[in-house]
């Protein structure tokens, strides 16, 4: 089996839905020539031609508002922007347009695309270049947020959200793009959106981290006896799994690189608190960045949750 890092099993998964299905278009900026910006998209052009690998105008709520346009019609298109804090420009077309054309129209169409976007802190870029303000687009009914922590996840996720029916954001942790390597099938294969894994057991607290930081809290962690939860969408969340986890431990830590006030570990925190608040042994904690702008590159360590953050908030919950 293939050592593939995320560049190389999201192209993958571009691929073989490529050929798959002809409907599959990807568009955005120097796409199709360069490769992307991460030369995730590399070959795809040559392989698939221009009329299918299409680069665009510099224009983000273009690019989306032809997606949705393409997608009401029948393609599924994969628009590519080139970081998170571009898609703002977007969320007229991606709120007002695509995430309500089902329930605008009774179910008598949809838009079946994917919006894949790097996201997140850890290589040293510009403000808007390292956003991570996944709950934004949590909080617009309509819209699946997916997030991959690997390789393996990523392809699988990938494909399930372009054969999704309706609109997906698919946000790729940039700190991860070529961090590690996992074995990834060559062959097609699926993971179920929605639906959480839990990729290390234990009795004692549930951490819940996605995208870049669990990688983190799996090198925080030590030998505490932790179920981690890897959350993959979070929306819809797997609040089943993360339920379920704290009837077993009694203690919930939650991790991640977006801002704490209003950050989606409230929402997290608050399932727990109203369905699971019998069972807890110690208050919920979230360890999440200051509720500052993204710093420019000399403070982004001191911005994005530590080792030494996340062994603090565990430390915490078990003495309580």
């Amino acid at each position: 089996m293939a050592q593939l890092n995320m560049v190389q099993a999201i192209n993958l998964a571009l691929r073989q839905e490529m050929e798959r299905d002809d409907r599959v278009v990807v568009l955005g900026e120097d796409v199709g020539v360069d490769g992307g910006v991460f030369r995730v998209t590399e070959g795809l052009q040559e392989r698939f031609g221009a009329e299918r690998v299409i680069d665009t105008p510099l224009s983000e709520s273009a690019i989306t508002g032809t997606a949705i346009g393409m997608a009401a019609y029948g393609l599924r298109p994969v628009a590519e922007i080139q970081f998170l804090g571009f898609l703002y420009g977007a969320m007229e077309q991606f709120f007002s347009h695509g995430a309500r054309i089902r329930a605008r129209s009774r179910g008598r169409f949809n838009v079946p695309m994917v919006v894949r976007t790097p996201y997140g802190a850890g290589i040293k870029a510009p403000e808007l270049h390292e956003e991570s303000t996944e709950a934004f687009f949590c909080h617009m009914p309509g819209i699946k947020v997916v997030i991959p922590s690997g390789p393996y996840t990523a392809k699988g996720l990938l494909t399930s959200a372009l054969r999704d029916p309706d609109p997906v954001l698919f946000l790729e942790p940039t700190r991860l793009y070529r961090l590690i390597r996992e074995e990834v099938p060559e062959d097609e294969y699926t993971l179920p959106l929605g639906q959480a894994r839990t990729v290390r057991q234990g009795n004692d607290v549930t951490i819940v981290a996605w995208g870049s930081m669990l990688e983190r809290v799996l090198k925080s962690i030590g030998d505490v006896s932790a179920d981690v939860i890897d959350l993959l969408t979070l929306n819809p969340f797997d609040a089943e799994a993360i339920l379920a986890s704290v009837r077993k431990t009694g203690r919930a830590v939650i991790v991640h690189e977006a801002l704490k006030t209003g950050g989606f570990g409230a929402e997290i925190a608050a399932t727990i608190a109203e369905e699971g608040i019998l069972h807890l042994r110690a208050p919920v904690l979230r360890v999440a960045a200051p509720d500052v702008t993204m710093p420019l590159a000399k403070l982004e360590d001191s911005y994005l949750p530590t080792a030494a953050h996340i062994k603090k908030a565990i430390d915490e919950v078990m003495r309580y």
